[in-house]
């Protein structure tokens, strides 16, 4: 039984890493004052902190685009496939894993829209994780088992 993921499922995906990209500013700017917290660092400190947000932000992007752009080239069973589609899914799961285990500890502006937005963005990191955790083991069965 060969294990597939579809195309579209991986589109969905790639829509939903750029959308977090977009959308990663004003979640910090409106939800997290974000700013307003990065004036108290030192400069250098401010300059980090603020480097590290567009790491983020530009590995979102760069995950959504090349799934959009490659969706047949992660899941051909190449190294390059299982390299790629394994750092995706360590990303994703990386970020839901630190999104649960210390992220509850600070509250979010009681409005239902941030709240609202809570649930979409940890249903949006999960998926993710799921999409390419499977993306990654349909590689390695395909490099340990070619069918």
């Amino acid at each position: 039984m060969k294990l597939e993921i579809p195309n579209w499922l991986i589109y969905i995906g790639a829509a939903g890493q750029i959308f977090t990209a977009l959308v990663y500013p004003y979640i910090r700017h409106k939800v997290f004052d974000w700013y307003n917290d990065i004036k108290k660092l030192k400069p250098l400190n401010q300059e980090i902190a603020k480097t590290y947000g567009r790491y983020i932000q530009g590995l979102n992007f760069s995950f959504g685009l090349i799934s959009f752009l490659l969706a047949d080239d992660l899941k051909n069973g190449t190294s390059l496939a299982l390299a790629l589609s394994g750092l995706i899914a360590a990303y994703w799961t990386g970020k839901v894993i630190t999104q649960f285990a210390y992220y509850p500890m600070y509250k979010i502006p009681n409005k239902p829209v941030f709240k609202i937005g809570e649930i979409g963005m940890n249903t949006l990191f999960i998926s993710f994780a799921v999409v390419f955790i499977g993306l990654f083991i349909t590689n390695l069965l395909q490099l340990i088992a070619p069918i």
